[in-house]
């Protein structure tokens, strides 16, 4: 009688029954990869007893995980991941944060702002949410206390900026959006750099913006914690504008490389005379930002370029974390001999944080496999009995054509957002989405559109009140003095950012498809 009512043939039934009781298990808290294989299995056996499956059809299984064990674009996973955890660790992005929010400090708001462009920058370097607002959080936050900024302007920048690691290459989201979507890797980074770096902005914008019309919420830092001791000597100066001219140099060798050699030697001319001019603040932001901007730059431009593929700037990537490590020990050593006495000299990479960094990554990569192994078993299923079919005529009967199914698509990423990691989301719903989208004759650009809109709603999702998974993160971190009322309610007006950011580049495509065309070459 009730399949009667409801119209469906009994295997339709079962698929989707089995993908309610997989949303009702992970809903519970039980863990979703096993969440993915024991619905499979369980209705593996009912379709067997009901004649509603062959089982022989899963022999093809195997197959299908070779095949996704073999798409070199998972080899990036645990290589950008490492390079940023070797970021991390090393006191790069310490080092970054105190020159940036120095540099920034007269202004209202301006440690803020630099709070939103480190985060930026760690977000392109490391790719993991999580990793960027933790780190963020234990940096930023009681420094910003301290200088009296409002508890609620202060953790939304860190929760809002954070969560960019989802959307700026190279993300581990679109890693895995352009192996689940069938699109190149390249050309998804391409496409999502531009929106990315748009919501960055806004997100600086407003903090400046509201720190100028509301001061006692983001006051200026003091003349004093802006001052440092020393000047670098004409050796040290020589041998940080040689240091500095060789890493830009190098990044100019992938871009132009007739032009590599003039350039090297204007930025040793002129980091030669800038810090010959200045003093130590001056060669503290010199050392602390150049060097991992280049390192960024250099991975982008050197997949962007058709240089190296992904996995390989990844694995270059690593060595350049390595190596900036050690001129981070060098630079340290160079301006305390000179009279710095905001350094302690020290080696950050010990053996611990190496193997800290590595079980970081070992732990992701994991997650990452498990995942794929049990949802590529649930997909199976939900094929074989006719979930797939169903679903992708429900989706591509919706009025509107492509805009009616991304409007109903971002919607459904939103509310999974909210309680599901983007790891499960994306191996939830895009196998899903999938079908219709092929039905409705997505072209390749469109399909990264597509990702670049469900990477930003997920940024929404993600620090959404009040069980965003950002702001447990910061929570986690925060100082006893920040409530978790003030988290939830930072995270609010940068809420509304996002909602116009995603609004924005789903109403004009041309912005993604500018971005993709630009840094894709294509």
């Amino acid at each position: 009688m009730v399949l009667a009512i409801l119209g469906l043939d009994l295997n339709v039934f079962l698929a989707l029954s089995m993908f309610t009781v997989f949303m009702l298990l992970i809903l519970t808290g039980y863990n979703v990869a096993f969440s993915f294989a024991s619905t499979a299995l369980a209705f593996s056996f009912i379709g067997d007893l009901t004649d509603t499956f062959d089982p022989n059809t899963l022999n093809v299984l195997p197959g299908r995980w070779f095949v996704a064990l073999s798409d070199q674009t998972l080899l990036a996973v645990p290589l950008f991941v490492l390079m940023g955890a070797i970021l991390e660790r090393s006191g790069l992005a310490e080092r970054l944060l105190n020159a940036i929010g120095m540099l920034m400090g007269p202004l209202r708001g301006g440690v803020a702002a630099a709070v939103v462009i480190v985060g930026t920058m760690l977000a392109a370097a490391t790719g993991v949410v999580a990793a960027t607002v933790i780190v963020m959080g234990l940096l930023s936050l009681p420094a910003m206390i301290r200088l009296g900024y409002d508890h609620k302007l202060a953790t939304g920048v860190i929760t809002a900026s954070g969560t960019l690691a989802q959307l700026l290459p190279p993300s581990l989201v679109l890693i895995l959006l352009a192996q689940q979507l069938g699109v190149g890797i390249l050309g998804l980074f391409a496409g999502a750099l531009i929106p990315g770096l748009i919501l960055s902005g806004m997100y600086a914008a407003y903090a400046l913006g509201i720190s100028y019309l509301r001061p006692h919420l983001g006051p200026a830092m003091p003349k004093e914690d802006r001052t440092l001791s020393g000047k670098p000597s004409r050796g040290t100066a020589v041998l940080i504008s040689l240091i500095l001219a060789g890493l830009i140099g190098l990044v100019f060798l992938l871009l132009s490389p007739g032009s590599a050699a003039v350039v090297a030697i204007a930025t040793f001319a002129f980091s030669l005379a800038v810090l010959l001019a200045g003093g130590m603040l001056t060669a503290e932001l010199l050392v602390s930002i150049v060097p991992v901007l280049v390192l960024i730059i250099g991975v982008l431009v050197s997949i962007f370029q058709g240089v190296a593929t992904p996995s390989e700037s990844g694995a270059v990537g690593v060595l350049g974390a390595l190596l900036l490590a050690v001129l981070n020990w060098l630079f340290d050593r160079l301006l305390v001999r000179d009279g710095a006495d905001h350094i302690t000299p020290k080696w950050h990479l010990t053996g611990r944080a190496l193997h800290d960094a590595g079980t970081s990554t070992a732990n992701i990569v994991v997650l990452v496999m498990t995942l794929l192994f049990s949802s590529t078993f649930f997909s199976l299923m939900f094929f074989q009995l006719g979930g797939s079919d169903q679903t992708s005529e429900w989706l591509t009967a919706i009025g509107g054509g492509k805009f009616g199914f991304v409007l109903i698509a971002m919607v459904a990423v939103f509310l999974l957002g909210i309680n599901l990691e983007f790891l499960e989301i994306t191996f939830i719903v895009v196998p899903i989405f999938v079908p219709a989208m092929q039905e409705l004759g997505f072209t390749n650009v469109e399909k990264i559109w597509f990702a670049v809109l469900m990477a930003v709603n997920l940024n929404m999702a993600f620090i959404s009140p009040p069980v965003g998974f950002s702001l447990f993160y910061l929570q986690s971190v925060a100082p006893p003095e920040v409530k978790t009322a003030d988290i939830h309610k930072g995270a609010l007006p940068f809420m509304a950012l996002q909602g116009v950011a995603l609004v924005l580049l789903g109403a004009f495509p041309g912005i993604t498809e500018f971005s993709f065309r630009f840094f894709s070459g294509a």
